[in-house]
């Protein structure tokens, strides 16, 4: 059963409870296995800007399905590309920034692979990423993270809301400064990041909505500022009603 806390605690106090609350709330992961090829993580990152995970995953089919392989991709006209990938938010926008990804690639590389970052330093991988055009903090540390474990902390949209709600951050702070201030008060540990990331991603889309969150079933609501704000303090009742694990029966867990 949560535990009260204090509304007033510090906010890496927030940040550990947040942790250690969803690891038991949510499955735990693995670094075994990543979810996706490098390359395809980074593209499809890059395609999924404010595009549904459904919608995004068509675009990469149909962009392969019709150019081939990289190779292809790189080599259509910008005008076949964007309309392969129609059902993104920006397929304008995408088309070139794609293109002159894969330019960059395969003008330092020699081929269209990633493979190396997992021997560069993490600040050096961060860095080399975050030049290309289209890709910041999130994309550059998904792909760090998923593909090479390196201890690095993606923040989506997500995760930025649950942060900003329950106190783990300023209520002002950007996407890009709670990579820097949520790294600061997690462990250093790849597994434990993974973990605090997907765990938190579920929770915004399972539980933390945007709009209407479902606040009894919440693990979190003990101290939290939006609860407080919106239910007042969370009374013994209410965490003692609150579900300690997720339960499939509410859905399945996204990728």
């Amino acid at each position: 059963m949560p535990t009260p806390a204090t509304y007033a605690s510090p906010a890496a106090d927030k940040t550990r409870e947040n942790h250690r609350l969803l690891n038991e709330f949510y499955p735990p992961l693995s670094l075994d296995t990543p979810r996706r090829s490098p390359m395809r993580e980074l593209i499809s990152t890059v395609l999924s800007h404010r595009t549904t995970h459904a919608d995004e995953e068509l675009a990469y089919d149909r962009m392969l399905e019709a150019l081939g392989d990289w190779a292809g991709v790189l080599a259509a006209p910008t005008a076949e590309l964007a309309h392969a990938i129609r059902t993104t938010r920006w397929p304008d926008t995408q088309a070139p920034r794609i293109q002159e990804i894969l330019r960059r690639i395969w003008a330092e590389r020699g081929a269209f692979e990633l493979d190396f970052l997992a021997d560069w330093p993490t600040e050096k991988g961060m860095g080399w990423l975050n030049d290309m055009p289209g890709i910041g903090l999130k994309t550059a540390s998904l792909v760090l993270l998923f593909n090479f474990g390196k201890p690095v902390l993606p923040v989506d949209t997500h995760v930025h809301r649950i942060a900003q709600r329950v106190g783990m951050i300023g209520p002002k702070a950007s996407a890009d400064k709670a990579h820097q201030v949520l790294l600061e008060q997690l462990p250093k540990d790849a597994l434990a990041l993974l973990n605090f990331h997907k765990h938190n991603y579920w929770h915004g889309q399972k539980v933390c909505f945007f709009t209407r969150p479902d606040c009894a079933r919440c693990p979190l609501k003990g101290f939290c500022n939006y609860y407080l704000e919106h239910h007042g303090p969370a009374t013994p009742e209410a965490l003692a009603a609150t579900p300690t694990h997720w339960n499939t029966a509410w859905g399945a867990l996204a990728h």
